[in-house]
């Protein structure tokens, strides 16, 4: 996993994004999923570029629990936690220029 993206599942979701002293962006993604891979090295930038957020991945057929609970009906699916709770959620991959400017308030 690329630096400043860490991964996420059914143990260690509440804990991180719960305890997060920033926002969290969790990509719910799939390895099967061609947007997810196209938006991955975008994810990975923008963690590189913007420490003012946390940026995280939980893989929905390891942890179809937290898929389900965040009702997560298609991936990539991005969701912006903030002390704990969504924010905001984005459906579908987007360019880079186009997710920034949805996070933009988070940055």
């Amino acid at each position: 996993m690329a630096e400043g993206i860490s991964t996420l599942d059914d143990s260690t979701f509440d804990e991180t994004v719960g305890s997060a002293d920033s926002p969290v962006l969790v990509d719910f993604w799939a390895e099967w999923c061609g947007p997810c891979k196209m938006i991955a090295p975008i994810l990975e930038e923008i963690a590189s570029e913007h420490d003012s957020i946390r940026i995280a991945k939980v893989n929905v057929d390891e942890s179809p629990d937290l898929a389900m609970r965040y009702q997560v009906m298609s991936i990539p699916t991005l969701i912006m936690f903030r002390d704990g709770e969504p924010a905001k959620r984005l459906v579908g991959a987007k360019p880079k220029s186009a997710l920034l400017a949805e996070i933009g308030e988070f940055l």
